[in-house]
């Protein structure tokens, strides 16, 4: 089976130039990872403005993904909620080979987590849940990082990566549910809508670490 390209908000794979790929896992790709997908090109868009070629690159796949399945409807509603576009959206099952050219895995929950890990690929370092690298992320100075401006976005998020691996073992989730988020598959547009606030909750400050721009109110 051929693997499509990227379909990130910045494909600049085919140019030659440098870039860093974002996987978000569910399990079907038709509710929480579309979702996660399209808020995080919408908040990187928002952020890096015409700086776009930066190369950062945001794509899902799913571990029973539907291959061709559109959105659900429902996770469609989210998305306009937030102003995101989630026109073009196609379902995937995921590949060996999406996890081999990612350099960030984030997972809707532990499950999702476990079965990227098993598969290989020295997915380990960077495969986290998104709650999990949220958490992670929120500990690391980002004076730490390399400044976007002089280095580039791509050398800072991965620095960001590496330094969340680091800390996983000695900042732990608070309790077993922390690092989830529920499937909303078949529930009405109100625990949708929920999901989503958490979502993008959870998405923030990994965006604005990635980027080393806050959201602006």
């Amino acid at each position: 089976m051929t693997v499509p390209e990227g379909r990130g908000i910045a494909d600049t794979a085919q140019r030659g130039e440098q870039t860093f790929r974002i996987l978000h896992v569910s399990t079907g790709n038709v509710c929480r990872s579309p979702i996660t997908e399209r808020l995080n090109r919408h908040a990187l868009s928002a952020r890096l403005g015409e700086r776009l070629g930066d190369g950062l690159i945001v794509e899902s796949a799913g571990t029973w993904g539907h291959e061709g399945a559109p959105m659900e409807a429902n996770a469609e509603a989210v998305l306009a909620d937030f102003g995101a576009d989630a026109s073009g959206f196609v379902g995937r099952e995921l590949l060996d080979e999406h996890v081999i050219r990612a350099d960030l895995v984030l997972t809707a929950t532990r499950d999702h987590r476990a079965q990227v890990i098993s598969m290989g690929h020295s997915a380990g370092l960077r495969t986290f849940t998104l709650k999990e690298f949220t958490r992670l992320v929120r500990a690391i100075d980002p004076a730490t990082l390399p400044d976007p401006l002089d280095e580039g976005v791509v050398e800072r998020a991965r620095a960001l990566v590496r330094a969340a691996a680091a800390l996983r073992g000695w900042l732990l989730a608070p309790n077993a549910e922390a690092d989830e988020v529920y499937d909303p598959y078949g529930a009405p547009i109100t625990l949708f809508r929920s999901i989503g606030d958490e979502i993008n909750q959870a998405l923030d400050p990994v965006v604005t670490a990635l980027t080393g721009v806050a959201a602006t109110l």
